[in-house]
């Protein structure tokens, strides 16, 4: 009781007494990224399923050209990028509510991290290497 009382007569700010006690880092930008991407997978999202059900049926040159043309490259490079930020993000998420060990899920982060930008650099070269 004496020690409620004492942290009521502090002349210290709720703000002052919570200093110290944990950091939300990057929690606000982690946050507006995952809904900037989502946002931007939507259009995304949207114009490859409708590329796609175009393309059903067609050969492989017809596809090649499809990847091939500049417009539809930038778009498939741009849907690969938020898609694998956001998932990244997604599982990092996860990781932090679940793992409770810190050694643990500074490496299920680390390696979440470094398979989405692994699978990205894959992904984005072969996008690249058909357009060029």
């Amino acid at each position: 009781m004496a020690e409620d009382s004492a942290s009521i007569r502090s002349l210290r700010s709720p703000l002052g007494r919570a200093r110290g006690m944990g950091s939300a880092k990057g929690g606000t930008r982690h946050w507006w990224m995952q809904r900037v991407t989502s946002i931007a997978l939507l259009p995304l999202s949207i114009w490859l399923i409708f590329s796609l059900t175009r393309l059903m049926g067609a050969d492989y040159v017809v596809v090649l050209e499809w990847i091939g043309n500049t417009f539809n490259a930038v778009l498939l490079l741009a849907f690969l990028t938020a898609a694998f930020h956001h998932a990244a993000a997604g599982l990092q998420v996860v990781i932090e509510d679940y793992v409770r060990d810190e050694l643990k899920r500074f490496a299920a982060i680390c390696a979440v991290n470094g398979l989405a930008v692994l699978l990205w650099l894959a992904a984005s070269l072969s996008v690249l290497r058909i357009a060029l």
